[in-house]
Parts: C-alpha cells; structure tokens; sequence
C-alpha cells in the first residue's frame, strides 16, 4: 500500500474480528472495529473513513441494511463485503444495496489487501467516479457522454450498452470488474438470458479494441471481466 487508510470493521465474530483488526494494522492501516451493525453505524456517522469492511450476518442490523443506511446518507466511501452466505441472489442484492466488492469466507486475506489496494488506486486516480469524461486505453480514447470509441482517424459511436459496459470495465481498468456488479447495473437484472447478452457485448468490445494488442478484456473465471492496457514492461 502507497500510505495507510482509514477502515471501518464490522464483524461481530470475535476472533475473526480481532485477527483482522491486527493485520489491518499490521499492514499499515487505521482500523476501527464495531461488533454489530447497529454499532457500526453509529460509528461511520462519528468517523471519517476511505473504506469500510462489513460482514453480512450480523446482530441487530445485517450488512445489507447497514450499507442501505450509509448510501442513504449520500456516502460513496468504497464497501466490501465478507460473507459466509455464497448465493447468487445475495451477492446481487449486495450489489444493489451499494456494495463495491465481495468475499466469501474463508478468503485469504492477502486477497482483501489486493482487493483494497484496487479500491484506494481507483479512488486516488478518479477511475472510481462516474465524472471522469475520458479515458486513455493504449491507443484508444473513450468519451464517456458521447459513447465515443477513437484511434487515429477512425471513431465508432458506441450504443448505450456500450458504452456502459465499456464505461464500467474503465472504471476497474486493470482490475476485476464483478460480473454481478455489470448485469444489476447495466442490465438490472441476473439471468441466464442477461448473463448471455453481456457476454455477446464483451464480444463486441473486443473487436472494437482489437487493432492494439496492449488492450485486452479478459475473461476472470467465477468473478467477472478485466480490462488491462498492457505496458512493455508487464
């Protein structure tokens, strides 16, 4: 990590809880820990934090209305979710609820710290906020509004879904862009039938960017797509 953070923990296991905690702060970071949701509620209101840590099955007040609760305050501060629970439909409801990413227990908890980095990167180079109007992918250029796609002398326009899709892949560029994430936002819905539309728009992508090599979409089993700009070092 480039600098600590500022995290809030909630978990009401208290082990778990505790181990987390230390190797939060052993990794460099500020870590307060509430122990249920109501708690951590009113911890987030009296705090000032750049991400937050929830398990979903809690005392009191679950994750999933713990985090309804904080984005109705207008809060956009980056929400991972830890949970036992490995159902599709919660991991959607988890996304709709506000959610940026997921885990399932057990992880491991380097994954976390990578997953955190991500979040403080996206967040520290605007690529988290859907205000950046442009991006820059190897020789390509994206124009958010006008769903613009340029190379040289040649510019697609790109259809709405397009555009949202490329525009989410941009917002996790060189990063996993969660599959649930991309079908609730976009599509509004997780199906079979929705699930086989976006794989046909990644498609379409694709063949957009394939006259440069450097930038590619992958496919990240069981979690989702990325998109990397590959640099000649790496």
């Amino acid at each position: 990590m480039k600098s600590g953070k500022h995290i809030l923990l909630v978990e009401d296991e208290e082990n778990f809880g505790s181990l987390l905690q230390n190797y939060l702060r052993l990794s460099g970071h500020e870590v307060d820990w509430a122990k249920d949701g109501a708690a951590g509620y009113s911890t987030f209101v009296n705090g000032n934090y750049d991400a937050c840590i929830f398990d979903v099955m809690m005392p009191h007040m679950d994750g999933f209305d713990l985090t309804e609760k904080i984005r109705a305050r207008g809060s956009k501060t980056p929400i991972i979710f830890l949970t036992a629970k490995k159902m599709k439909e919660d991991m959607i409801k988890g996304y709709r609820v506000g959610a940026d990413d997921y885990l399932n227990k057990p992880f491991d908890v380097e994954i976390l710290l990578l997953k955190l980095e991500a979040l403080f990167n996206r967040m520290e180079t605007g690529t988290n906020v859907n205000s950046q109007e442009e991006y820059q992918l190897g020789s390509y250029r994206f124009a958010v509004k006008p769903r613009l796609l340029s190379r040289n002398e040649t510019t697609r326009k790109l259809s709405p879904k397009e555009g949202a899709l490329l525009e989410l892949l941009c917002q996790h560029l060189n990063d996993i862009t969660p599959r649930e994430k991309a079908l609730v936002d976009i599509w509004k819905e997780d199906t079979y039938f929705t699930t086989r539309s976006m794989d046909v728009y990644i498609a379409k992508l694709r063949k957009y960017l394939k006259d440069d090599p450097s930038v590619v979409i992958e496919n990240v089993h069981s979690s989702g797509y990325g998109l990397y700009v590959r640099t000649e070092e790496g």
